[in-house]
């Protein structure tokens, strides 16, 4: 008893060792695709020149060289002094959306489903006792009623 006790507590250790310790990928930064079509910006996705107005070949060249390094060290400056500070507050955010749901909404949304199931029944036995009989016997008087259409000419 004493070692299978020891053993779920070494598997329940070593989940929550997993949890925080999680394995990244700095090959595939982007796993699930979700920056897939919105960030990714190149120079021909920005700067074209239509046909009959083309600048001087080495303009276009520096300018491309320019766009394309200027990008590339503005990120990775920005990543670097804002980087840190940005997960920190997204964390949080997400802790604190986290706590709010489990702690709050979800506990609100089963009390109300409790509360509105009896409500139904109340509401259901209602209905029964009284629009029931009243729909019945409306639908007797009107089975009375024949419709007889004729076209005239």
């Amino acid at each position: 008893m004493m070692a299978e006790e020891h053993k779920d507590l070494d598997l329940e250790a070593q989940i929550i060792k997993d949890i925080h310790c999680k394995e990244i990928n700095l090959v595939n930064r982007d796993p699930k695709n979700i920056n897939e079509d919105i960030v990714k910006v190149d120079f021909e996705d920005v700067i074209a020149e239509p046909v009959g107005t083309y600048s001087f070949d080495g303009v276009w060249k520096v300018s491309y060289t320019t766009f394309t390094v200027s990008k590339y060290w503005c990120y990775r400056l920005l990543s670097t002094l804002l980087g840190v500070p940005l997960a920190l507050l997204w964390g949080f955010l997400f802790a604190c959306i986290s706590f709010c749901h489990i702690w709050a909404v979800v506990p609100c949304i089963k009390s109300y489903l409790i509360e509105i199931q009896c409500i139904s029944h109340i509401y259901s036995l209602c209905i029964r006792t009284f629009c029931n009989p009243l729909f019945a016997a409306l639908g007797q008087v009107c089975s009375s009623i024949k419709v007889l259409l004729r076209k005239e000419v």
